[in-house]
């Protein structure tokens, strides 16, 4: 019998395989035939929750093997309490059997906790370390009051002494949270109307980071509303013009040949991909919140078998509109090259984690550093928001016991242990998940 920590233990392999696949012979010569992924299964009995209040999880792996984590919208696994972070990177060291975590010391502060309520926020995604440098983009939102509030921009900030110190995109420092009349396409990387490009996610290539083309690929949202944010865009620029916004090369389609054409026109971008549409609520649980962040993809490749790994979800949206009526959608997808075709494996219209009808999980994460060395499963980390219309119906309550606090540690304890008393799946899931090839 299997036991959890054999399950564990399998999913990394202590003996590196370089390529799978059989071998054939082709005009007298052997060579190894690309193996073709067949379908994904999810594997239950792996399940484990690790901590960590929040949710998010963009992941990078560095270098030295460990993990950069981006946690927002928590404590993350800081004991005691002493802040709710709107946005924080955590290093993860260790494999799937024995994960630990640590603050990463430097990163600038974002205390919600400390922030007026009517001050804009800022959300950690898109994270990657090249060399001693790490970059990452944050989401922003829109300052509507009589709407749910929209993405609508993305800032980059990087650190160029693996984390001690940052700088924003114009290499001043610190780090600033520009309110709503600084936000500008001069000091933010995006800035547009329909928001597209506010929420990023970066192909992860293992500690090698740029692909065998020596470009990152960073890909977006169309968009904030249905129709648009299930439209999946792309954008590649060298690791060195990261803070480059004029060197970003947006993909555009395709010439007659069938390669990608890139431009240097946002306004020319067409998607790469196109999830189904129906998972983007229109309606907000909490008035005044923002728009859930339906597909973010998490995007890596996958070096056993050379080719792309996607995962994406779309949230369950109730017949009112609002979010998380029901459980989300799953999917997860293959491809030759980071701008497609993109070929699913795996479908969840309904992914319920463990079976429980109850989950509302969302945002799948591919580890990056966890992708089996005989390529034939790798590991998924997610959110679950089990819970939340619960807590949406207490929020009244809520938020008298948050006017009692005297300071900003005191709301962040509070807020951190309502959170844990009605969402306890709000925090690092994770779960092996098994390819098989053909």
């Amino acid at each position: 019998m299997l036991t959890r920590r054999r399950l564990l233990a399998q999913g990394l392999a202590s003996t590196a395989i370089v390529s799978v696949g059989a071998v054939v012979n082709v005009g007298n010569a052997l060579v190894r035939k690309r193996p073709h992924v067949v379908a994904a299964k999810r594997r239950d009995e792996t399940i484990r929750n690790l901590g960590g209040m929040g949710d998010g999880y963009k992941m990078t792996l560095r270098r030295d093997g460990s993990h950069l984590i981006a946690v927002n919208d928590g404590p993350g696994w800081t004991e005691p309490v002493r802040a709710f972070y709107t946005t924080r990177l955590w290093r993860m060291d260790g494999d799937p059997d024995d994960p630990r975590f640590g603050a990463l010391p430097g990163y600038p502060v974002l205390n919600r906790s400390e922030r007026p309520p009517e001050a804009p926020h800022y959300y950690g995604h898109g994270v990657i370390q090249v060399g001693d440098t790490i970059y990452q983009f944050l989401g922003t939102l829109d300052h509507a009051e009589d709407r749910p509030r929209r993405w609508i921009g993305a800032k980059l900030i990087y650190s160029t002494d693996n984390g001690a110190t940052w700088r924003n995109q114009d290499s001043s420092t610190p780090v600033m949270w520009e309110d709503w009349k600084e936000q500008t396409r001069e000091r933010l990387a995006f800035l547009e109307p329909d928001g597209c490009f506010s929420l990023l996610s970066i192909l992860q290539y293992g500690a090698a980071q740029a692909g065998p083309d020596g470009y990152v690929h960073v890909y977006g949202l169309n968009g904030s509303v249905d129709g648009r944010m299930n439209e999946l865009v792309l954008f590649r620029i060298k690791p060195q013009d990261l803070t480059n916004r004029k060197a970003y090369r947006f993909f555009a389609g395709r010439d007659r040949a069938g390669r990608p054409y890139w431009s240097a026109d946002i306004a020319r971008r067409q998607p790469v991909h196109i999830f189904p549409q129906g998972w983007v609520n229109s309606v907000n649980l909490f008035p005044g919140d923002l728009v859930i962040e339906s597909w973010l993809p998490s995007v890596v490749y996958h070096p056993a078998l050379g080719l792309y790994m996607m995962s994406s979800a779309g949230i369950g949206v109730a017949p009112d509109g609002t979010e998380f009526g029901k459980p989300s959608y799953l999917g997860l997808w293959v491809a030759d090259q980071p701008t497609g075709p993109w070929r699913q494996i795996h479908e969840d219209m309904a992914w319920t984690p463990g079976g429980d009808p109850l989950s509302r999980a969302y945002a799948p994460q591919i580890a990056p550093g966890w992708i089996a060395p005989d390529g034939r499963s790798f590991w998924l980390v997610w959110p679950d928001l089990k819970g939340i219309r619960e807590f949406g119906a207490s929020e009244g309550e809520v938020e008298k016991a948050l006017a009692k606090a005297t300071n900003a540690e005191e709301r962040a304890t509070i807020e951190t242990g309502v959170v844990r008393q009605f969402m306890p799946g709000f925090s690092f899931n994770m779960q092996r998940i098994d390819l098989t090839l053909a």
